[in-house]
C-alpha cells in the first residue's frame, strides 16, 4: 500500500462488517482506519487527517449524527454517511448537518466505491472546491465569467438563478437539500421558505433544460432536494 494513497476513516461498530469493508476498500487501493464508536472516530479525525470519513449512524456512544455535527464545528472533511436508515428525515437531516452524500444499506461496493471517487475527485478540484468552467451534456457554465451556454447558446439568468446553479456545480453528482441552498442563497431566514426553490428551479428548468418536464441535468431527489448531474465522459 502506497502512503501517497488517500486514507479512509471508517467509523462502524459492526465488527464483520467493518472488517468486510475495511478489506475491500484496501483491495480498492486506499488505506484505511477502522473505528468503532463515534468519540475514537473524532479523535482519529483530528489526530490522522484522513481523506474522507465513511461513517455509521447507530454507533454505540454517540449517534452518527452527532459526530458529522461535532465534526463540522472544525472540519471540512468529506463525509460519506453509510447507513440501514432510510427515511427521508433520516438522510436530509445528516445532509443538513453538512455530509457530503448518504448510502442506505444494503449497498453494492461498486456503488460505493464510485462515490467515493466522485467525492475525492470533487475535493480535488481548483482551490476553493469549485472548477472555473463546468460542462455536462450539452450545459456549459464558466463560472468567472458569469456565463451559461445550452448546445453553445447563450442562456440569460438573473443574478439569483445564477447563485442557484453554481452551488448545484460546486456539488455536482451530489444531492443539497431544500434548507443548505435556501441558506446558501437567500440567507437563513429563509429556510423554511421552500416555494422560493420550486419556482427558481422550475425557472432554471425552462431555460436549460429542453424537456423540462423530464429534466436532464437539474434532479429532484424527493422530499430532499436537488443535484446536478455529472456525466464522467462530459
Amino acid at each position: 500500500m502506497k502512503e501517497s494513497s488517500p486514507l479512509l476513516l471508517l467509523i462502524e461498530d459492526d465488527p464483520p462488517f467493518r472488517l468486510l469493508l475495511a478489506t475491500t476498500l484496501e483491495n480498492q487501493g486506499y488505506r484505511v482506519l477502522a473505528i468503532e464508536t463515534g468519540r475514537e472516530g473524532l479523535i482519529a479525525a483530528r489526530n490522522q487527517q484522513p481523506g474522507l470519513l465513511i461513517l455509521d449512524l447507530g454507533l454505540p456512544d454517540i449517534d452518527g449524527q452527532e459526530v458529522i455535527r461535532r465534526l463540522r464545528k472544525w472540519s471540512q472533511l468529506p463525509i460519506i454517511v453509510l447507513s440501514a436508515r432510510n427515511r427521508e428525515t433520516d438522510i436530509t437531516l445528516a445532509l443538513d448537518n453538512d455530509a457530503d452524500d448518504y448510502l442506505t444499506k444494503p449497498f453494492s461496493n461498486p456503488e460505493l466505491m464510485s462515490r467515493i471517487k466522485a467525492l475525492l475527485r470533487r475535493i480535488a478540484m481548483l482551490p476553493g472546491g469549485t472548477q472555473e468552467i463546468f460542462q455536462v451534456g450539452e450545459l456549459k457554465i464558466e463560472l468567472t465569467k458569469r456565463r451559461v451556454c445550452v448546445a453553445e447558446q447563450e442562456v440569460h439568468l438573473t443574478p439569483i438563478e445564477f447563485q442557484l446553479l453554481c452551488e448545484l456545480v460546486r456539488n455536482a453528482g451530489f444531492v443539497i437539500t431544500h434548507r443548505q441552498l435556501l441558506q446558501k442563497v437567500w440567507g437563513a431566514s429563509y429556510v423554511e421558505h421552500s416555494h422560493y426553490l420550486r419556482i427558481y428551479m422550475g425557472q432554471l428548468r425552462h431555460k436549460i433544460e429542453s424537456d423540462p418536464a423530464r429534466p436532464r441535468y437539474l434532479l429532484t431527489e424527493a422530499g430532499i432536494g436537488y443535484r446536478l448531474h455529472q456525466e464522467e465522459d462530459a
